[in-house]
């Protein structure tokens, strides 16, 4: 394929954005490369700025559930627009989608919107702080919850005590309050909890992990957590940017029978726009002001936009009640599929995957964790991406990321996928 106007545009946007983008994983610095500037989407499909089409992947990291620029979003917004597009004052339309989001979503009783996973994912932190009245918390390696500063800490020294920043701008004093466990290893959360008695407000994770590929959690690891938690006073927080309405319309919680006590939301509830939100029983939620103590707040906060293709995002999959279904089985075609290509050239795969989320490590053991994905044969990996990117296939530009299907996809897009995964297998060896 030709990239000519990526190239320049890359060169045009390296001058004046850091990097040339605005959001480090897009600059393809983990595969090489210059990153493909897209230029419209429509389905299971992205068209570049050079004309070429890709079958996604990505698929806005996540949200696009039912395909790019799906119709009922489109006009929602369109609508929308005509009527004003922020206001800084309540409108009806949260009201609408805060009703639709408790009705779907089990154990939750009010929600409160902001602009993104991140803020999200910062605010139910601060919140579960301010009702607990303890300051540490626990997140896993591998798991990303946004670039907060609680949220930007590796292993130290002292790895059952306090963690390291793993990025300049983060305090020492802020990592110290952020405990770092293993994925997937009750044993080594229930050692941090013992270390820190009466200190840990709360447990953040991924209950499907998707930034160290698709990692799935163990039987019994997430209600194992729900033990440890109620038993020492900590508050459990789902973090279902990515799983959020995409594993089943009640997300993780409604899939594993496992209740957190905050759910935090990110693209999907605003159908794609800038948006998330955190999500509790009324006696966490009342916590915040102007009710509660604990401050939070945003400008566009609700903004009807988001809200408008949040709402009638939410309406579809409410309404279709094979959609979680079809993709699912959708997902198992192509890893059935992928399997078999990968075996045939005596390739080291692993494959991992749940629901509409999956994800191709180039290992043969299995990967449970973040030390065993990156275990993981990059360089294998670098040809893989270059090598499906040359055959109209866009998967994430790394390998610590999982894939995310949409409904869109038809099984001549699915046939087409593991058709180029073999040709693209056949030159790995």
């Amino acid at each position: 394929m030709i990239y000519q106007r990526s190239s320049r545009l890359f060169a045009e946007a390296e001058k004046v954005i850091p990097g040339g983008v605005n959001s480090p994983v897009r600059a393809f610095k983990s595969v090489g490369g210059i990153p493909i500037f897209i230029e419209k989407a429509h389905g299971a499909y992205l068209y570049d700025v050079d004309g070429n089409r890709f079958i996604d992947f990505i698929n806005s990291w996540g949200p696009m559930i039912l395909g790019h620029a799906y119709q009922p979003v489109v006009d929602a917004v369109i609508e929308r627009t005509r009527l004003g597009t922020s206001f800084g004052t309540p409108t009806e339309i949260e009201t609408q989608i805060a009703e639709l989001a408790v009705s779907m979503v089990p154990n939750i009783e009010k929600i409160r919107f902001v602009n993104s996973g991140t803020e999200a994912c910062m605010s139910a932190v601060r919140l579960a702080r301010g009702y607990t009245n303890r300051d540490k918390i626990i997140k896993f390696a591998g798991c990303y919850h946004g670039h907060s500063d609680s949220f930007l800490i590796q292993a130290g020294s002292g790895a059952i005590t306090f963690g390291s920043p793993n990025s300049p701008g983060v305090t020492a004093g802020t990592a110290q309050d952020t405990l770092l466990a293993r994925y997937n290893d009750l044993q080594n959360v229930s050692e941090i909890i013992e270390a820190n008695l009466d200190k840990i407000a709360a447990i953040i994770l991924e209950p499907v992990a998707g930034n160290m590929g698709c990692i799935p959690p163990k039987v019994g690891f997430l209600e194992g957590l729900r033990k440890l938690c109620t038993e020492n006073g900590i508050l459990l927080i789902f973090d279902e940017v990515m799983t959020g309405f995409r594993l089943a319309r009640g997300g993780a919680q409604e899939l594993f029978g496992v209740d957190a006590d905050i759910v935090t939301f990110g693209k999907v509830i605003g159908g794609g726009l800038p948006v998330g939100a955190f999500a509790a029983k009324s006696e966490i939620m009342d916590y915040l002001a102007p009710v509660g103590p604990v401050y939070q707040a945003g400008t566009l906060s609700g903004n009807p936009l988001a809200m408008a293709a949040g709402l009638a995002m939410l309406q579809s999959l409410n309404a279709d009640s094979e959609v979680y279904s079809r993709i699912s089985e959708k997902t198992s075609y192509l890893e059935k599929g992928i399997v078999s290509a990968l075996q045939a050239r005596d390739l080291p795969f692993t494959i991992n995957k749940i629901g509409s989320m999956i994800s191709v490590h180039f290992d043969n053991a299995p990967v449970t964790d973040m030390q065993s994905a990156a275990k993981g044969d990059n360089e294998m990996f670098r040809k893989f991406f270059h090598g499906l990117l040359a055959e109209g296939i866009y998967i994430a530009p790394s390998a610590y990321e999982t894939w995310f299907i949409t409904d869109a996809l038809t099984y001549a897009d699915l046939d087409y996928t593991i058709a180029a995964v073999a040709k693209v297998a056949s030159k790995l060896q």
